[in-house]
């Protein structure tokens, strides 16, 4: 043991030994109980199957992980030899997995036709 940690145990222990017996019996504990009804879920439908990629335009959106936006940009030159007439467009989400980006989401709506998120590797 290092000198931090025999430090944090010998306080650790005069803590327990300063405390009176008497305090510890008089104290309440209050206990939350875990269990309980989770919210009901509403499913959502994946959207549909486009029909064609040809002439559409489908977003490639990278969420921040460590180093994915370089496998999506290669993902973005792969599927643009593979696709032609399929315009692919790379963009970073700003924020967090959890954060919103409503301005990405309505460019997404009002110029594209689909959609891959990546959420790291």
């Amino acid at each position: 043991m290092n000198r931090n940690n025999w430090l944090f145990t010998g306080l650790w222990v005069l803590t327990l030994l300063m405390a009176s017996p008497t305090q510890a019996a008089e104290q309440k504990l209050t206990v939350l109980n875990p269990l309980g009804q989770p919210p009901a879920i509403t499913k959502v439908p994946m959207a549909p199957r486009l029909d064609t990629l040809a002439g559409k335009t489908i977003y490639i959106v990278d969420i921040g992980f460590t180093d994915t936006h370089r496998l999506f940009t290669e993902m973005q030159s792969l599927l643009g030899v593979r696709y032609p007439d399929t315009k692919w467009e790379v963009r970073t989400k700003i924020g967090t997995y959890f954060e919103d980006d409503p301005k990405l989401w309505a460019e997404i709506k009002a110029q594209g036709h689909g959609m891959i998120i990546g959420v790291g590797h």
